[in-house]
């Protein structure tokens, strides 16, 4: 059976084409600059690259061309063959706590959650309406990043400000990367052989996250009402003091939206460094002498430190730290800070385990009290998996 798994921004569409007989990828690329000059496309798949420039004014045409496209590979030897497409969803709100067959009602609720998620849910629409125009039999799947976090509790989910904020606007805790820390949580539960451990995953990219995950349910998460929040990202401050936000508005003359511009495009790893978003190229400055670079990875280390020993007391104590995501799975020297700071939780990495990149690994010592992993993210696989359970049953 093939499903075909898909994350549609504004002005891109990017899918990957699953056996789910042997939960391998037969195809995967992506169509970029939709409605806009220049667009083009890139597919891959048998170790082959095809890159093309192609008019597409609309989603609809980038999945008429991507179908077209998979045919005239000989990817695929008719549209029969998909059996399932499962669409990637930002923000189910606190209403959908699962992955859900998409209907209309799935798709007025999208649209009238746009406001917290205003880049993300109308584009995410627009993939599905353009699936449904040009493979209108075929069963659809949303999967939700906020769902995997819908098992926090209240006392987690709720800020401390007015009750009716929440009440009447929905201010609350909602959290991302809900895909991944499920992902993580299946293929930790199904590799030690447990489904009652304690987890703290640790989801480390441009965007980052850490998870409390006990009993494969997740108990907190440092993401919250937005992306903002949480540890240093890429480019994202995470956690600040909120007043610091009229502060700067009245000394840079900026309104609000320019203050969360720069909180969102020009802080973290970045704002520190003033060298760059990139992990790689923080630990290239550290090599270099580039005092602001090493004050950017101690930085970042000691914030994730700080969740993750938040995050086991919470938890009464943890069976196993993972990281997953581009610094998490590839960077060596992420992990070895990271886990030198946890040292007095009885956290022992071993060095020669963690010299691995981008693939499952036990990287702790035989005599650490937690056990580390490297734990590779697949969320595409997580909404192929989801997809063609629903459509089964």
């Amino acid at each position: 059976m093939k499903i075909m798994s898909i994350n549609a921004g504004s002005s891109s569409l990017k899918f990957s084409l699953f056996n789910m007989d042997s939960s391998e990828v037969i195809a995967s690329g992506l169509f970029e600059r939709i409605g806009i000059e220049h667009s083009n496309c890139i597919i891959k798949f048998n170790g082959q690259k095809v890159e093309q420039e192609v008019e597409m004014n609309t989603h609809t045409d980038a999945v008429q061309i991507l179908l077209e496209k998979l045919i005239s590979l000989e990817i695929i030897q008719s549209l029969d063959e998909i059996e399932g497409v499962g669409h990637r969803l930002v923000h189910g709100k606190d209403k959908y706590s699962n992955s859900v067959i998409i209907n209309d009602e799935v798709i007025e609720d999208l649209l009238s959650f746009k406001e917290f998620a205003p880049l993300h849910n109308p584009a995410n629409v627009l993939g599905i309406q353009a699936f449904r125009e040009v493979l209108p039999n075929v069963k659809m799947v949303g999967v939700f990043d906020t769902a995997f976090h819908q098992s926090i509790e209240k006392e987690n989910y709720l800020y401390a400000v007015p009750s009716d904020w929440y009440k009447d606007y929905g201010v609350r805790k909602y959290g991302f990367h809900g895909t991944s820390h499920r992902y993580i949580t299946d293929v930790l539960t199904k590799k030690i052989g447990r489904d009652d451990l304690k987890i703290i995953s640790c989801h480390l990219g441009n965007g980052g996250s850490i998870s409390a995950i006990k009993d494969g349910k997740c108990v907190n998460t440092t993401m919250g009402f937005t992306p903002l929040s949480g540890i240093i990202m890429g480019t994202r401050s995470g956690d600040i003091d909120s007043s610091i936000i009229p502060y700067v508005m009245e000394k840079e003359g900026m309104n609000v939206g320019e203050v969360l511009d720069v909180l969102n495009k020009q802080s973290g790893l970045l704002g520190i460094s003033e060298k760059s978003s990139d992990m790689r190229d923080i630990i290239d400055g550290i090599n270099e002498g580039d005092e602001e670079c090493l004050l950017a990875f101690n930085k970042y280390c000691r914030v994730v430190t700080n969740y993750i020993a938040q995050y086991y007391v919470e938890l009464g104590g943890c069976d196993v730290i993972s990281f997953t995501a581009g610094v998490g799975e590839n960077s060596i020297p992420v992990r070895q800070k990271v886990c030198e700071n946890l040292a007095c939780l009885g956290v022992k990495l071993d060095l020669e385990k963690n010299n691995i990149h981008g693939e499952f690994g036990k990287i702790s010592a035989d005599s650490s009290a937690v056990s580390l992993y490297v734990v590779p993210t697949d969320e595409e696989l997580m909404i192929a998996q989801d997809t063609l359970r629903l459509i089964s049953d």
